[in-house]
């Protein structure tokens, strides 16, 4: 008999830990570069901070995910918690003696990424070893729950310690990474046989990305979450620039932005239930077809506050979604190679993410919000075209054929 994921010591332990280090990292976040705006009074040097993060994780993304499959995974997670630890703590002195500087916030904002690349293919390698088969896309779910309640509770909680005193956001990140190292310290992975002989790392990343290009479930359902990503986040600061346009405020902005996080908490709680009900096709296509019934919609719906509820189910689906797949490629991945699959997906989603803002951005100027939300819309309704035709992508099943093999086997 399979016990319950909450009764699951070792996944409990996991979540909880990580749970408490979303909220803290996205305290910091929203702290970062109104930090540097009262340091330097430059939006740019804000911007800068913030591109280092994102760009450090980017970088370190296909290394991280090679030497995740050569390390101790659980003690990779310890010191990635410590890491950050010590580098908030040195941040927290730093401003309370009023000696920080924009190197120094790039400094802690590279660390941080560089953390991020590494933790979180050694967490997703780690989490079918830590929950059976049959719970992983339960496990998957929760996880992106998590991410969106530390997104939306650290967001606002931050901006609250920030105007109580500059180091406050800092000192709770850092907390909450000693916190996480705790937890972790409980955690109890079993073992894997690791391969004697160790190839040269590049070797290992091309091994990596060898796998997932010769797999056609991974690459296409990569290329179109690209696609869509790439769309969507362009879309998204479209939308922003309309509403602008029509006279809205910032605090209805804000209102607007954080439903993107209230459809993702509400889609991961039933997405382990919809990943079963709709099977691995409808799944994913499901986003893709809300997605394109509902970008249009921007152009007629004048409130910001409705255009909120329209991104709320925008992001409904996108979890289910995002379970089947993370599920289907961990079940369909060697434990072997999960560090280096995770590490090259969080690269390719994480370029589009990158790219999606600036595209939105040269859309607006060269054209009207409203074209460019046409534009935005088009794309992804080639995208959902294609995604609904695709027979590698109807052929999908519920469990890799390689994985009931090695079961009847």
């Amino acid at each position: 008999m399979t016990t319950s994921l909450a009764r699951n010591r070792n996944y409990t332990l996991l979540w909880s830990g990580q749970a408490l280090a979303e909220v803290g990292f996205s305290a910091s976040m929203i702290a970062f570069p109104l930090l540097v705006l009262a340091v330097t009074g430059s939006p740019a040097a804000s911007g800068l901070v913030l591109a280092a993060d994102a760009t450090a994780q980017l970088l370190a993304g296909l290394p991280a995910g090679a030497l995740v499959d050569r390390w101790d995974r659980r003690r990779i997670m310890l010191c990635c918690e410590a890491a950050q630890a010590f580098a908030l703590g040195g941040l927290v002195v730093a401003v309370w003696a009023d000696a920080v500087s924009v190197v120094h916030l790039v400094g802690v904002a590279v660390v941080l990424g560089v953390c991020r690349a590494l933790f979180e293919p050694a967490e997703d390698a780690c989490l079918p070893r830590l929950v059976p088969d049959s719970q992983l896309a339960t496990a998957v779910a929760m996880n992106a729950a998590r991410s969106s309640l530390g997104q939306m509770s650290g967001t606002a909680l931050g901006g609250v310690l920030f105007a109580v005193t500059r180091w406050l956001p800092f000192l709770v990140d850092m907390v909450t990474h000693v916190l996480a190292f705790v937890t972790l310290l409980f955690l109890r992975v079993p073992p894997v046989e690791r391969v004697a002989s160790r190839p040269h790392i590049l070797r290992s990343i091309g091994e990596g990305l060898r796998w997932v290009w010769g797999r056609p479930e991974i690459r296409v359902t990569a290329v179109c979450a690209v696609v869509l990503n790439l769309f969507f986040t362009a879309f998204y600061l479209v939308v922003i620039v309309l509403v602008q346009g029509r006279g809205a405020s910032s605090a209805e902005i804000g209102v607007m932005a954080a439903m993107l996080g209230v459809g993702g908490v509400l889609g991961a709680l039933v997405a382990p239930w919809l990943h079963r009900k709709l099977g691995p096709h409808l799944s994913i296509a499901s986003v893709f077809w809300v997605l394109s019934l509902l970008t249009p919609l921007a152009l007629v719906v004048q409130s910001a506050y409705l255009l909120g509820g329209l991104f709320a189910l925008m992001t409904f689906l996108a979890p289910t979604a995002n379970t089947t797949i993370g599920t289907y490629q961990l079940l369909l991945t060697p434990d072997s190679l999960r560090g280096r699959l995770s590490g090259v997906m969080g690269v390719v989603v994480g370029l589009a993410g990158a790219l999606g803002p600036l595209a939105g951005g040269v859309l607006t100027e060269l054209l009207s919000a409203r074209t460019a939300v046409v534009v935005c819309a088009v794309g992804i309704a080639l995208i959902t075209v294609f995604v609904t035709v695709s027979p590698t992508l109807r052929g999908y099943a519920a469990v890799p054929v390689e994985v009931e093999e090695e079961e009847k086997a």
